[in-house]
């Protein structure tokens, strides 16, 4: 019914600007009665960084900006849920338009710019979760005029790991100006040290991942992995938007907007990136796998190249609600065409088949 009733609202979406139509998802979410899925087969079940996830199909950072809708997500079948970005202090982000379909290509540009009703609502927001179940973490990211980004991160940490599963750390938002040189070494270093001084300090114990971009060098990739093993932190998030323009987009006049670009067109480059990560990481931590995936057999060459994990967001903008159930499906399929016991048991089996070209 969810499925059906995603494919009938599907042209309705469409025909709204994007951001419209993405507000109008979270209301559905708020509003309508969505039943509890059936439990996962147990093939699906995923253990990583300390926690334990009924499948590896998660929700990326981005949908559910201000977890609003956080019970609601995990009842559309994801294995768990990542709200924010989260600044600090509330910010309206930057102005509109912001979000822009690329409807042929089955991609999104987005500058929403960190837009955030602030850490103290959103605290609230999930402290309300008390109780429940499911993986819920959430992404952070400083406020764009802030004076001290370090110290935003901090606290951020401080605030928020009380009431999630885990914190991912945002160095690699093109939106937010100057954001991504925190990606270079010496200060990647320092926001790792502060927010595990933080977590340690919130007496939390909740995992630190890193969130990547796709568009590092492989000196960059490099640096980032030898200070996040050295920080320890429990993973890592490959990858986020992209600033890249791919020739092969068709619709390249909305490509001209400025904006980093998820779906479809990031599939390759993200997993190439994912799976350098994964030879260089040496199985010290595990590696979330998203960018470009709208079918199980994404999701599945996203694991097989090394994620433990994935996520997705852009795909259900037209694809619908009901993609994260066929996407479960189509990986039992698979396990059972190459005779596989578990998910787990593909992590990385295909890693040698991506190079960053």
């Amino acid at each position: 019914m969810l499925s059906l009733a995603s494919r009938l609202a599907r042209p309705l979406l469409l025909a709204t600007d994007a951001e419209t139509g993405h507000q109008l998802a979270i209301t559905a979410l708020k509003a309508l009665p969505i039943p509890r899925c059936a439990d996962d087969d147990r093939r699906l079940g995923v253990s990583a960084f300390g926690l334990t996830f009924p499948n590896p199909v998660g929700l990326a950072a981005g949908f559910d900006k201000h977890a609003e809708v956080p019970d609601a997500a995990l009842r559309l079948g994801f294995g768990f849920v990542e709200v924010g970005g989260v600044t600090p202090k509330p910010q309206a982000g930057n102005p509109k338009p912001r979000v822009f379909r690329l409807v042929p290509d089955e991609a999104v540009i987005n500058r929403y710019g960190l837009n955030s009703d602030g850490v103290d609502v959103v605290a609230r927001r999930l402290a309300g979760r008390a109780g429940r179940s499911g993986v819920v973490g959430v992404n952070i990211g400083p406020n764009k005029d802030t004076a001290d980004r370090i110290a935003d991160y901090g606290l951020l940490v401080e605030k928020l790991a009380p009431h999630v599963s885990y914190l991912s750390i945002n160095v690699s938002s093109p939106n937010t100006p100057g954001l991504r040189d925190l990606q270079q070494a010496g200060f990647l270093d320092e926001v790792l040290a502060r927010c595990i001084e933080a977590r340690d300090r919130a007496a939390s114990g909740r995992p630190i991942l890193v969130k990547i971009a796709p568009d590092l060098s492989l000196d960059g990739l490099d640096d980032m992995v030898q200070v996040s093993r050295r920080r320890g932190v429990d993973g890592m998030i490959v990858s986020n938007t992209t600033i890249a323009r791919p020739d092969t987009l068709i619709d390249q006049a909305t490509a001209k907007e400025a904006g980093g670009l998820s779906g479809a067109p990031l599939f390759d480059r993200s997993t190439q990136m994912l799976a350098e990560a994964y030879r260089r990481v040496e199985n010290q931590f595990p590696l979330v796998g998203v960018g470009g995936i709208a079918s199980a057999d994404d999701a599945y060459a996203k694991i097989a190249a090394g994620a433990t994990l994935v996520q997705l967001y852009s795909a259900m903008v037209f694809r619908g609600f009901g993609l994260v159930e066929d996407i479960k499906a189509g990986l039992l399929a698979r396990l059972r065409r190459d005779g596989h016991a578990s998910i787990a048991a593909v992590v990385g089996t295909q890693n040698a088949d991506w190079k960053l070209s």
